[in-house]
């Protein structure tokens, strides 16, 4: 347990970040979730919108410092190869 003043303070912050970042990590998967109905569904448009969407979050978590800039990358670059893969078929 936190006894001086600055630690205790520490642990409320660390308190109010988890919560926040669990929040928008979770719109991130959510997202994510989103595109990959679309593409199970092979419907190009919904997920095309899907993917659009999902990007602003993704590159927003990278600069939070929820992800990191290569899991992001990797992710949009499976999710944008899906997508086209819908449309080719």
């Amino acid at each position: 347990m936190a006894n001086s003043a600055g630690s205790k303070k520490r642990a409320r912050q660390a308190v109010v970040r988890r919560s926040r970042n669990v929040s928008l990590r979770s719109m991130v998967r959510t997202s994510i979730k989103k595109v990959q109905v679309a593409i199970d569904a092979n419907n190009y448009e919904d997920a095309q919108a899907a993917l659009t969407n999902a990007m602003p979050y993704i590159d927003k978590m990278v600069n939070k410092g929820i992800l990191h800039k290569n899991k992001a990358a990797r992710t949009k670059s499976r999710l944008n190869a899906s997508v086209f893969a819908v449309k080719a078929a």
